[in-house]
């Protein structure tokens, strides 16, 4: 199905209505939630694992066949054949691109910690990210950026500019992932995207996204305590998760802004320019 945002994602099957929604689960990516703002996990430590693994492997499976392939165009290839030529050329092509497309998914999760959170604020409408800066879905990427692993992106952004879409994995195993739009204010031009729940089976895609929705209208559908650290461990969760992040002192602040006046203040207050 076609998304109305342009340009859409590969693998797109359908845009994301906001509003109050009966499809909710938070499920165990929920980390915490209060009556200000609520904070999501986006990478699990055993998948962060298995995809360290995988593309790792899939990595370290590149290298011989790169200097195989150069082998087998400048040394094996005594009588230059043309076609084994070709064949070595092509070979070396095809394992570039697989180091391009690899090594940012490689480097995600390697530097993303602590699950990469994703905080809402239903008083501010605001939305909060701190990751990796290969989480942000960026197909054509300067190859200067792999020079720096652990680049981060740190960023507020505006709940009204956030579209969701989900999107299939092009697997056997039918796992679709849900997808924020960032959009340009009033338009569906597309700006760039932040991950929100990856690799779910089936109606598994929709649940955080409905729950977000709720969150975010007041909907009593949810509760407050259904994360990993209730209501009253709001000090726990920011020691466990936030701390030593790299979160900036006014962001964490914000997070609990009650007003839009109350986050100009905390703003104002560290210096930083609306």
């Amino acid at each position: 199905m076609a998304s109305k945002y342009r340009p859409q994602i590969p693998g797109c099957i359908g845009d994301l209505n906001k509003g109050p929604t009966y499809i909710t689960g938070a499920d165990n990516r929920l980390l915490y939630a209060n009556d200000n703002y609520c904070a999501f996990i986006r990478k699990p430590k055993s998948e962060q694992i298995v995809y360290i693994f995988v593309f790792l492997l899939a990595t370290i499976c590149l290298i011989p066949t790169i200097v195989l392939s150069i082998f087998l165009v400048f040394v094996f290839n005594i009588s230059h054949d043309l076609k084994i030529e070709i064949l070595g050329i092509f070979c070396f092509l095809c394992c570039c691109l697989g180091f391009y497309a690899v090594l940012p998914e490689l480097y995600q999760n390697l530097f993303t910690r602590r699950g990469a959170p994703i905080i809402f604020n239903r008083k501010t409408n605001k939305v909060y990210i701190n990751e990796s800066y290969f989480f942000n879905l960026k197909f054509l990427k300067n190859p200067l950026t792999y020079i720096h692993p652990n680049k981060k992106r740190i960023k507020e952004y505006d709940w009204a500019n956030l579209h969701g879409v989900v999107v299939h994995n092009f697997s056997r195993y039918s796992r679709n992932s849900t997808i924020l739009m960032v959009c340009k204010p009033n338009t569906n031009k597309t700006i760039d995207h932040i991950m929100l729940d990856p690799l779910r089976n089936g109606i598994g895609s929709y649940l955080v996204w409905g729950w977000v929705n709720n969150f975010m209208c007041a909907n009593d559908l949810i509760s407050l305590n259904d994360g990993k650290y209730k209501w009253e461990q709001e000090t726990q969760f920011k020691k466990d998760i936030i701390k030593g992040q790299g979160w900036p002192e006014w962001m964490i602040e914000a997070f609990n802004a009650t007003t839009l006046d109350e986050l100009a203040e905390i703003k104002q207050k560290h210096h930083v320019n609306a």
